[in-house]
């Protein structure tokens, strides 16, 4: 009763206060470890040095790859005039030269650059909102696995008392033989399926201490309820897609193939090279200043490349609109799970409450001598089962809620 009770009241609160980040997390580890853990992740910490590379890049691209260029040369001049002897002199040239990028391809470059860092920074984004992703994914198998050995663990000493309950009427003749091979028979199942359930529990630890280290792993269980997901399928989904680092990554593809298409095109134009030189001739006879101006002449290759940049980027707006598509659907089944979750808990755990008082009933029907003891292992297999699928459910509806607030940034937001 009480636990509906909370159920009821966390219902009508409104999703104003039932989904802000204020509101209270139960069951995930505390949330200035969860930072901590998060931003020593080498995925994160590698996304995070991508910007600082793609900040040079933006520097490269303002700076541009024109460079003065310094000529200088040499030469031996023979003459042979028609009276006198032959004459030979010495002469040397100097050139000093740079390429100038034309009016708006600056501009682009600079734009260029901004856009790569934008598109790390999403990338960064992306890789954090994926490895939380990742830690909410293993810290809930890790407490179903803990979950099932306490529940397997509690099962288990309850038959322990049952088969030395049983062995004892043997004992006073009031049990038959058989009695106390299916209590036994049972209390063996229940520890094989309890030393199952703490390998997988042994497992779930180390892939937590492997991946995070640092988490807290000796919490106390949680058994607060669920609370129901509130608000519309519009609302949730248009949310998601309003935070969602995917999403923004395609779009910063888009945008950025964009730009570079702009700057292919500007670039079917060559930019100049102008320069001075200065040479020496005949031993100094003759002493020559000018400047010059190189313009290569474009040819197919520039065409094709523009064409190529284009084509990429018209592929890059497809992509988005995928993307686009593919996070929509996806936020909508996230949702709509977060809701099959939740009303599957609340029948499950009627049900284990049900076969639970009826377990105790055939106890008191044994104990009066009103029931067989296979009836009474029967019904307490049935609440064992319902109470594991019960919990499993609880931590299921707990889950897809959390990724919902997750995948709006109201849990765990450190961007």
């Amino acid at each position: 009763m009480k636990r509906r009770l909370i159920v009821l009241l966390a219902a009508l609160a409104g999703p104003a206060a039932a989904e802000t980040p204020a509101a209270a997390f139960p069951g995930l580890p505390p949330a200035e470890v969860v930072a901590r853990v998060l931003r020593e992740h080498p995925e994160v910490q590698a996304a995070a040095a991508q910007v600082s590379v793609e900040e040079a890049h933006r520097q490269r691209l303002q700076a541009g790859e024109h460079e003065w260029n310094v000529r200088l040369g040499g030469q031996q001049r023979r003459s042979r005039p028609a009276t006198g002897p032959e004459e030979q002199f010495n002469e040397w040239n100097a050139a000093l030269e740079r390429p100038l990028r034309l009016p708006g391809k600056a501009t682009l470059d600079d734009r260029l650059g901004a856009a790569g860092v934008a598109l790390a920074e999403a990338a960064h984004g992306d890789a954090l909102h994926e490895t939380k992703r990742r830690l909410l994914a293993d810290w809930f198998a890790w407490r179903r696995e803990s979950a099932a050995v306490a529940l397997w663990s509690e099962h288990l000493a309850l038959l322990d008392r049952q088969a030395r309950a049983v062995h004892r009427r043997q004992q006073l003749g009031d049990a038959a033989r058989l009695e106390t091979i299916q209590a036994e028979a049972a209390l063996a199942q229940a520890r094989s399926q309890a030393a199952m359930a703490g390998v997988r529990r042994q497992a779930a630890s180390e892939t937590l201490r492997r991946r995070y280290p640092g988490l807290p792993l000796d919490m106390a269980a949680d058994t607060d309820p669920p609370r129901p997901v509130n608000g519309s399928a519009t609302e949730w989904v248009d949310a998601i897609l309003e935070h969602s680092h995917e999403l923004m990554l395609a779009r910063g593809q888009a945008q950025r193939a964009q730009v570079q298409a702009g700057r292919a095109g500007r670039e079917r134009l060559p930019d100049p090279t102008v320069g001075l030189q200065i040479s020496r001739e005949r031993a100094g006879e003759d002493r020559i200043i000018g400047a010059f101006v190189s313009i290569p002449l474009p040819g197919g290759a520039r065409r094709a490349a523009a064409d190529a940049a284009l084509a990429q980027a018209d592929v890059a707006s497809r992509q988005e609109a995928a993307a686009l598509r593919k996070i929509s659907l996806e936020a909508a089944t996230l949702y709509q799970s977060a809701q099959a979750a939740f009303a599957t808990w609340q029948a499950a755990d009627q049900a284990a409450e049900r076969l639970g008082r009826a377990a105790d009933m055939a106890a008191r029907a044994y104990q009066l001598g009103e029931g067989t003891l296979n009836d009474l292992l029967f019904a307490r297999r049935q609440a064992n089962e319902a109470r594991l699928a019960a919990r499993q459910l609880q931590l299921d509806a707990q889950e897809s809620r959390y990724r919902l607030l997750l995948d709006t940034h109201r849990l765990w937001d450190l961007d």
